[in-house]
């Protein structure tokens, strides 16, 4: 099964670099333009300019931002700016971060290299379908640097609980060895683990296990192509080299600290939309109730309303104006006959529910239209999917409750992939707090 083991990582010298908050980053596709900006600013050796540099005027073949990421790579190497640890090691990562006022939670899992393999041998398993513009990019980036920069967020399965409690273990017998706070409040904290004889009984325990992406698909699905070219290239290649491994972060299903985010769907630029007419046809197949917004904070009514209903197949529509409608499935036996040829782990989905029976069905906005977002955005913020449609950027949005790590497990094992924008988990692993170079 899974093949993960210790690696030299890559990380900061702080005394050269800064401080950790100085030089570290979030995700790159959560970055907008003003956000890169700004960390350019923060400090020269943010790792931004590694992952998601800039383009600048007369960017051509000779000259762009990817061999730009790869000169500077190599510059802050060899300024010993970046260092790789002295010897192999399991890295110990925790978020600790609070989603309610006083109430502490702690994410922790195991930042390892796990062997690159097709989705089709079962061991790491896809649950989202992914975007060709994404790939080419990310390609292009560890094309130019040998490197990644960032982890691609894994789950998977300790029934018995052994990892976890070497990781409980391993992280109660002394301080972190790197700990700092982001700009968002989460605290990072990071445990170097270099004994031999505890790296070699997480590689063992993991040998028997399935690794499940959970964030992380483009660049899991680049580095499959990467080293494929690699071993082209290499054709006495013994599957040892470094080019056949990835960066993981490694996070049991069950940890307490797992949040999964809805992501929101809004309705733009859609010809002939006529609310009246939509809500006509959606009593076909759901119970819709028109609720008007007693109080003034309408996200906080929704929201409360959606936060009830979780193992419901709801939804709330909302239209622009001071009430919204209230969208309950009738019975899931009209998703059999939609997609019969799915699991029912797939068609029981509120995406699934809500892409087949609405958007495509009654709205006319098929998978292609989604992926190029034609019609269709996307939000994991439940006030941009109120205010965005209220002010008259878009016609309407649908709010959805989250998709459960369950029906990630579930959907995966059956071998299919979700609708893009499926899941959103939170929070975000950092980028460089530990590096790869192959």
């Amino acid at each position: 099964m899974a093949k993960v083991i210790p690696f030299r990582g890559l990380r900061y010298d702080t005394e050269k670099s800064g401080t950790q908050q100085a030089v570290t980053a979030p995700p790159y596709d959560i970055i907008s333009k003003a956000e890169q900006d700004a960390l350019y600013e923060r400090s020269e050796y943010n790792v931004i300019r590694l992952e998601y540099g800039r383009d600048c005027d007369g960017d051509g073949a000779a000259n762009n931002k990817y061999i730009r990421a790869g000169e500077t790579l190599k510059s802050w190497i060899g300024g010993q700016v970046l260092k790789f640890e002295d010897e192999p090691a399991f890295y110990i990562y925790e978020q600790v971060f609070s989603l309610q006022e006083n109430v502490l939670k702690s994410l922790k899992g195991i930042i390892s290299l796990a062997e690159l393999v097709p989705f089709s041998e079962g061991i790491v398993l896809p649950h989202e379908q992914t975007l060709s513009k994404a790939k080419e990019d990310r390609f292009n980036l560890m094309n130019a640097t040998g490197a990644n920069f960032s982890q691609i967020y894994s789950l998977y399965l300790d029934e018995e609980g052994t990892v976890r409690d070497i990781i409980s273990a391993q992280s109660s017998e002394a301080p972190p060895d790197v700990s700092f706070t982001t700009a968002d409040g989460i605290v990072q904290n990071l445990w170097i683990i270099k004994d031999s004889a505890v790296n070699a009984k997480l590689t063992e325990l993991f040998a028997n296990k399935q690794l499940f992406i959970a964030d992380g698909h483009h660049r899991y699905e680049t580095a499959l192509k990467y080293r494929d070219k690699c071993r082209a290239e290499n054709p006495g290649h013994t599957g040892a080299e470094s080019f056949n491994y990835v960066m993981m972060m490694l996070v049991d299903m069950e940890d307490d600290g797992l949040v999964v985010f809805p992501t929101h769907r809004l309705i733009k630029d859609l010809e002939g939309f006529d609310e009246v007419n939509l809500i006509g046809m959606l009593t076909e197949n759901f119970n819709v109730s028109k609720i008007h917004f007693t109080d003034k904070d309408y996200v906080g009514v929704i929201t409360d309303k959606m936060n009830k209903t979780l193992d419901e197949k709801m939804y709330a529509l909302y239209t622009g104006g001071s009430y919204y409608y209230h969208l309950e499935l009738k019975s899931l036996e009209v998703m059999e006959t939609e997609l019969p040829d799915m699991s029912a782990a797939y068609r029981n989905l509120d995406v699934t529910v809500l892409h087949t029976l609405i958007l495509e069905k009654l709205l006319g906005i098929d998978k292609e239209n989604m992926a190029r977002q034609i019609n269709l955005t996307y939000t994991r913020d439940i006030n941009e999917a109120v205010t965005g449609v209220a002010a008259g950027n878009y016609q309407c949005s649908f709010i959805l409750n989250p998709t459960k790590v369950s029906e990630i497990k579930d959907v995966s094992l059956a071998n299919e992939k979700m609708p893009q924008k499926s899941t959103y988990f939170w929070p975000k692993l950092v980028t460089g707090i530990v590096m790869n170079k192959f």
